[in-house]
């Protein structure tokens, strides 16, 4: 699954909001049959053996169906090891809570989440132990064709525990790619006045033919290697570009990051992928059937849907262009037809340039002394309605 939709169709009224944030926020929502449940408490917190300032999501199920997760605000967080250090969070953003210092989790301590909410409720997760931490090997791109017979590249990954004692992995990715505006020119559309808005031409102050666009992945990607005879995974695709996909046109670049699993983390992550892919309201999964590992210290049987994730993490990143695997082949598709139109300066195309909906394609000269602008979408002589004019800081040509 890449861009996909990863939800299921609403079953009565019972559905809510699920996990949005366990996915860094940029997926299509889940739901879940929670009938006749108050608000619930929805958490995203993973720490690693990373040394830096961890964040922990916070959120409340909307009672209604249509609406957004609440942000949950004003709660105390903490992380405890082994009941001797704690490290505090800080709210920096409604829901969203940060620690006070850097920490990286260590091996053979245990981990756990204090989390007391504005009104008072207390909430914990089981004692978790950072896993073995393990390295991937190698981050290539390979080109292939699938069952159906589609051509493309598959990004894969090897990896390889001597030690066994991994096996549970999950990945995540974060892609990045070289946007060129197919119709830029060195001219602009711009305002000459605001109220009536009117537009004149000018030459660009700064660049918008060349930008670089960056996506995370939004699918949970699992493996494991409990039926091989040893712990390696072996040219393991956690991503599918088709050869007519738009942002492999020029130069693309991918950082893989594997996270190291326990058991249980791993089947809360299975269960809530297969949920998701399920197409039919009739296979729906019964109430509880997600269990997380955080919990209510009252004892209620309150639901709190998420999981406290203590993962090691591995990272690599790989680049290739279009033309290292298709040199004979035309650029895929741009995002749009670019089709142009003519325009007077009139306060209609003003609006449009207000609303930065349009890019200039060229002029005609209509001999009285006035011109007709030719007239494109703004993608296709501004890069800047895709990405950013910055390269980064990781970039390599």
């Amino acid at each position: 699954m890449t861009h996909s939709s990863l939800h299921i169709r609403k079953f009565a009224t019972w559905v809510i909001w699920l996990v949005v944030v366990l996915l860094y926020g940029c997926t299509e929502p889940l739901f879940i049959d929670v009938s006749g449940s108050d608000s619930v408490l929805v958490v995203d917190a993973t720490i690693t053996n990373e040394l830096k300032n961890h964040e922990i999501l916070l959120s409340r199920s909307s009672q209604s169906d249509t609406e957004e997760p609440i942000p949950e605000r004003s709660a105390n967080l903490s992380v405890e090891v082994d009941n001797q250090q704690t490290y505090t969070f800080t709210e920096i953003a409604p829901g969203r809570y940060k620690s006070d210092m850097a920490f990286a989790a260590q091996s053979n301590n245990a981990y756990e989440l204090r989390i007391t909410t504005a009104e008072g409720k207390n909430y914990r997760s089981k004692s978790i132990q950072l896993p073995q931490a393990t390295q991937i090997d190698n981050v290539y791109a390979e080109l292939t064709q699938t069952d159906t017979g589609i051509d493309g590249v598959n990004i894969n990954v090897d990896s390889f525990d001597p030690t066994g004692n991994s096996v549970y992995y999950r990945y995540k990715y974060e892609e990045t790619y070289k946007v060129i505006a197919p119709e830029w020119r060195p001219w602009e559309l711009v305002l000459a006045n605001e109220d009536p808005p009117i537009a004149t031409d000018a030459l660009h102050t700064e660049e918008k033919r060349v930008c670089f666009a960056t996506e995370k992945s939004n699918s949970i990607i699992l493996t494991k290697t409990t039926d091989s005879s040893e712990d390696r995974i072996t040219s393991f695709a956690v991503r599918f570009l088709a050869a007519d996909n738009f942002i492999i046109s020029h130069r693309y670049s991918i950082l893989v990051r594997q996270f190291v699993l326990n058991e249980d983390t791993y089947e809360f992550y299975e269960q809530l992928n297969e949920f998701s892919e399920s197409e039919s309201i009739f296979s729906q999964i019964q109430p509880g059937f997600i269990i997380g590992n955080i919990f209510p210290e009252d004892g209620s049987d309150e639901r709190v849907v998420g999981i406290f994730e203590v993962s090691s993490v591995s990272e690599r990143r790989v680049f290739f262009n279009y033309v290292d695997f298709f040199p004979e082949e035309a650029l895929p598709p741009f995002v749009d037809e670019c089709r142009r139109s003519l325009a007077t300066n009139s306060e209609v195309l003003g609006q449009a340039v207000k609303a930065q909906s349009v890019s200039l394609a060229g002029f005609l000269d209509n001999g009285d002394g006035s011109v007709t602008y030719i007239i494109q979408p703004r993608v296709c002589g501004d890069c800047t309605a895709l990405g950013t004019n910055v390269e980064p800081d990781f970039w390599e040509e």
